[in-house]
């Protein structure tokens, strides 16, 4: 077991802290206060714009969804979030929650620890194997040969009609990509979230979120964007990729904040949108 003095809080990603601190660390910060710093203090130092802040007063529980959103970033390391509370002047939420702290800290590394025993488990959507087969429109019957694609394309059913003008530009001209498009290209009859998981982590390079007011309301998306997130932390591997084709009333996501946007509403840029999409989308 780690002692202590031992734990690399640098190394341990936020989301190794349990339900059982945030709920206290809510206690802290949430109520409005006038004198110490509160979860409005700790999102900004978290670099959260003034519109997204004004977006989680919202919420009967603002620091839940700060956390949230945060964690899904390369910098969001329980490290990080002492040096933020001890730059707020909250060292009595340090001193008081440490105890706690340290325990799940001690907690994850032990389950980091432990070697996976791999046995056969049977979920609600079948057995669980190495490669699902059979799950797209042109898999090999005998799974030898799984179908793979140059991009995922995660969207919301209101942004169709752009899909379609991407399957036009990418996969019927010069730069013959070929894109996973859901509706299009998953059999019937398959388990959404396993096969999303599945294509985007084994079968697809890549992956182009189309953002919009609508995406930002829809659980498929959100799932998947979190989901091809974890798998590249940082996007050192240059593995998601932003498109925005609309103007957009609410903020811009901020776990895709930190990645250069493929923006379609600039017209001075227009011109160039298509080939820049394609060429990253060519990467090895």
């Amino acid at each position: 077991m780690a002692s202590k003095s031992s734990i690399d809080y640098e190394a341990i990603p936020i989301t190794a802290l349990n339900c059982s601190f945030r709920k206290k660390l809510g206690l802290y910060l949430n109520p409005t206060n006038t004198v110490a710093a509160d979860w409005r203090t700790v999102a900004e130092m978290m670099d959260f714009t003034y519109l997204e802040i004004k977006n989680f007063e919202k919420r009967d529980y603002p620091l839940e969804k700060v956390l949230t959103e945060w964690e899904t970033r390369p910098e969001a390391t329980v490290a990080n979030l002492l040096s933020i509370l001890e730059k707020a002047e909250r060292k009595d939420v340090i001193s008081d929650l440490k105890e706690i702290i340290d325990d799940d800290c001690r907690k994850y590394l032990e389950r980091q620890q432990r070697k996976p025993v791999q046995v056969p488990v049977v979920d609600s959507c079948g057995p669980r194997t190495q490669e699902r087969e059979g799950i797209t429109l042109y898999d090999d019957p005998q799974g030898l040969t799984p179908e793979t694609f140059d991009a995922f394309i995660c969207y919301c059913q209101n942004d169709f009609q752009f899909v379609h003008e991407m399957i036009k530009q990418l996969e019927q001209t010069k730069y013959n990509l070929k894109l996973c498009v859901f509706d299009r290209d998953v059999l019937p009859g398959t388990c959404v979230w396993t096969i999303a998981s599945e294509l985007i982590e084994k079968r697809c390079k890549r992956m182009v979120v189309v953002i919009s007011d609508d995406y930002l309301d829809s659980d498929a998306c959100d799932f998947q964007t979190k989901f091809a997130l974890s798998l590249c932390p940082g996007a050192r591997s240059k593995r998601l990729i932003p498109v925005v084709y609309k103007s957009m009333k609410e903020p811009f996501p901020s776990i895709l904040r930190f990645l250069t946007i493929c923006d379609y509403t600039r017209p001075c840029t227009q011109v160039w949108f298509w080939t820049r999409l394609a060429k990253a989308l060519s990467l090895p």
